[in-house]
């Protein structure tokens, strides 16, 4: 089965007994496995100012870093490989990127702490109710504000704002603040001095 909108059905095994078996093959969860050890031993004891540092490991496993782009070591990231973030894009301390999906940053966003980008979701019209995965992407000069969920299959248009604490199920039109549970366009953002930043690393 897959659902509408882009995302994919990962698990769709009958329950036997009670019990659900992993949605994910067994490379996905060595992987895994081995990320959670260097994340454990080399990405989250490593000093704030080491962000070159933490691309490299994130490199290594996948992920597609942007010059200048800002991991802070208290990110926690499910699936690296799943990651990508253009130039100068900035994940905040603390922010939970569930990358069960792909979890897209353009040039110059900026996630601040606690956001939870949540790339999956579960079928509740399904008896076994499978694992769902669908994209998240954050545009270009976007800014996702403190605490805010992200649910899968969202975007989040270029030059958006979205306020602390909201929680944002569908799209979120450029340029435009949004706010609120479900998060709803406040108003558009102005855009003096942002088009003229200087962009890359």
């Amino acid at each position: 089965m897959s659902a509408a909108g882009g995302s994919r059905t990962l698990y769709a095994a009958p329950r036997e007994r009670g019990h659900r078996p992993s949605p994910h093959p067994l490379r996905n969860k060595a992987m895994r496995a081995l990320w959670g050890a260097v994340h454990l031993l080399l990405f989250r004891p490593s000093p704030k100012f080491m962000h070159a540092w933490r691309r490299l490991l994130l490199r290594l496993f996948g992920a597609r870093m942007g010059p200048g782009s800002i991991v802070h070591p208290s990110v926690r990231i499910w699936a690296p490989w799943n990651l990508e973030m253009g130039p100068n894009a900035c994940l905040s301390p603390d922010v939970d990127c569930y990358a069960v999906d792909r979890i897209t940053l353009g040039a110059n966003a900026v996630v601040s702490r606690y956001a939870f980008l949540c790339a999956a979701t579960h079928d509740p019209d399904l008896p076994d109710m499978p694992l769902v995965g669908a994209p998240i992407t954050i545009g270009a000069e976007a800014w996702v504000a403190a605490d805010v969920f992200i649910g899968p299959g969202v975007v989040v248009g270029e030059g958006a704002v979205v306020g602390a604490r909201a929680s944002v199920f569908g799209d979120v039109p450029a340029w435009t603040v949004a706010v609120g549970n479900p998060a709803r366009p406040l108003r558009m953002r102005r855009r003096s001095g942002i088009a003229d930043r200087p962009r890359g690393g």
